[in-house]
């Protein structure tokens, strides 16, 4: 390891570097995805090809007679991944951002704007391409209805998952500075103040973890973040409580 150097920044050097291209679709999005295209266009079930994974080569892949791609691309070349289906004739419904879309050409572009959030942690404004129908471009109003309602629910399930954790002054999160600038408090911690962890000692004995990760703090930064959080009682109040039995 380097000098100064965490163990946790040291082993997270050695971890996959996921890219803007690396967003994992939810099963349950792809789901109702599928779904749709498939009430919608008619193509076999049984012939669905998903050929864009890690390692994957959808330019060298075999494609049987009939087969259809419902797939989630690499946005950087979906270009050059339509052209390739074109020219081969190939039926696709590809996952596309919303917002670059419509330069897709010779093809037509199934809007609906959804806002999925990726198993990546990516928040992509997503609509779709696609080869399968008439129209060069159209809105999907059922189909933005479908994914929202999943989106929605996949977002209340993560909701009610996510465990709470109530942490010492010490630790710093994400989550905690959000909150201080929603509210107006100004709260800054320096590189010789702080120490990244991924996750509390007493934490790795439960197989548990800082989402998201943070930092242990110095004790003189401990004690202005347990200030910044308090707020003081008015004399008014003060009065309130010294009344009360």
């Amino acid at each position: 390891m380097a000098r100064g150097e965490t163990y946790e920044e040291f082993t997270a050097k050695f971890e996959p570097k996921k890219t803007t291209d690396d967003c994992y679709t939810p099963p349950e999005v792809y789901g109702c995805v599928l779904d749709w295209a498939h009430r919608e266009y008619g193509f076999d079930l049984a012939k669905v090809a998903r050929p864009f994974y890690p390692g994957g080569d959808y330019e060298r892949k075999e494609y049987p007679e009939g087969c259809t791609v419902v797939d989630n691309p690499p946005f950087s070349i979906l270009s050059r991944i339509v052209k390739h289906y074109q020219e081969r004739g190939v039926g696709f419904f590809l996952f596309a951002p919303t917002l670059t879309c419509m330069g897709i050409r010779n093809c037509c572009k199934v809007v609906t704007g959804a806002g999925v959030t990726y198993a990546n942690g990516a928040s992509v404004n997503t609509s779709f391409v696609t080869n399968l129908d008439p129209a060069q471009a159209r809105s999907a109003p059922d189909l933005r209805a479908e994914l929202d309602a999943t989106i929605e629910r996949l977002r209340r399930e993560k909701a009610k998952a996510l465990p709470k954790y109530e942490y010492p002054d010490e630790v710093l999160t994400a989550p905690m500075l959000a909150r201080y600038s929603k509210y107006g408090i100004d709260f800054r911690v320096g590189p010789q103040e702080c120490s990244f962890t991924r996750a509390l000692d007493a934490q790795r004995g439960q197989g548990k973890a800082i989402y998201g990760s943070g930092y242990l703090i110095s004790e003189r930064a401990a004690a202005e973040r347990a200030a910044a959080e308090r707020f003081a009682l008015s004399p008014r109040e003060r009065d309130v409580v010294a009344s009360l039995g």
